[in-house]
């Protein structure tokens, strides 16, 4: 347990960096929703294109992969939705954070997944996070939207991380080589793309106001951080899927939920600060549940 706390240590402390730098050294709200900009726009796109093309696959590895992941979403999203009938909880309050049960940190996922298992795991958290970006949106729009699809669609096929996934699936499939400085540019670019997106995720933490909706916030951080891990364990099984990729799907299921889903929600007239405090909590939460799926799965 102590060897797996050293790996994912790192990730925190930079988590926590970020919260120290917006709440005690002051620096603004503003910059941090530049740096988030820039991550997500261009860093992280050029870290999901480079991960997957450097590593040859098949079609049978990306489809398990694929199967995999809508099988977490899919789950997520029944556990999410059984609070209703068992919780009560407003339906407006329910919508916004329904998206908190299979939403995940794409930041914290390929920088754990660097750190255990170098290159490989890095591969295959990457096709992870790229399938699963469509179906979570989309699940999750669903859930919020009300007469909005035709404008989510667009806004969805704009979405740089799935437009660098399907380019990223298409180059390696097609065998296409990169030129070495490219090559280079784009490993640099993914590089800066995982420290600047953590410490953006500690600037978004927030525990205020936790009481007032407990039991719901409870229950979306049981079924993410939980349950889904169990879910993952399951589905490597049943689909046969090598050491690594059952380790990586087991860290993606355990990852807490991604900091832009309070932006969804705001924008679509949600409860956006609900979805920062679950997401706050779950973030803090994962830094014991983590190790401890970690330990289960040696």
């Amino acid at each position: 347990m102590p060897a797996i706390f050293s790996l994912i240590l790192p990730d925190f402390l930079l988590i926590a960096l970020g919260a120290l730098l917006l709440h005690r050294f002051r620096f603004s709200v503003e910059f941090f929703q530049g740096a988030e900009k820039l991550v997500y726009y261009v860093l992280f796109p050029a870290l999901l294109f480079h991960s997957i093309t450097r590593t040859p696959l098949s079609l049978s590895e990306a489809w398990t992969l694929l199967l995999a992941a809508a099988a977490l979403i899919a789950a997520g999203t029944a556990l999410a939705w059984l609070a209703l009938p068992v919780l009560k909880p407003d339906l407006r309050r329910h919508a916004s954070v329904t998206q908190c049960a299979f939403r995940f940190n794409t930041y914290l996922g390929m920088s754990l997944a660097s750190a255990i298992a170098g290159s490989s795991g890095v591969t295959v958290m990457a096709l992870l996070v790229g399938f699963s970006v469509p179906m979570a949106n989309m699940v999750a729009v669903t859930v919020l939207a009300r007469g909005q699809q035709g404008r989510i669609w667009v806004e969805l096929l704009k979405n740089p991380l799935i437009l660098a996934t399907l380019l990223a699936l298409a180059w390696n499939l097609l065998g296409l080589p990169l030129s070495g400085p490219v090559e280079v540019a784009l490993s640099r670019l993914g590089a800066c793309a995982l420290g600047v997106g953590l410490l953006c995720v500690g600037a978004t933490l927030s525990v205020q106001g936790a009481r007032q909706a407990g039991p719901l916030i409870g229950w979306m951080a049981v079924v993410k951080l939980m349950a889904l891990p169990l879910v993952a364990l399951l589905s490597g099984w049943l689909l046969q899927m090598s050491p690594v990729e059952r380790q990586m799907l087991l860290v993606f299921a355990a990852l807490p939920t991604a900091s832009s889903a309070h932006v969804l929600a705001a924008r679509m007239g949600g409860d956006s600060r609900l979805v920062a405090l679950t997401m706050s909590i779950g973030t803090i939460l994962a830094g014991f549940t983590i190790p401890f799926w970690l330990a289960i799965a040696g």
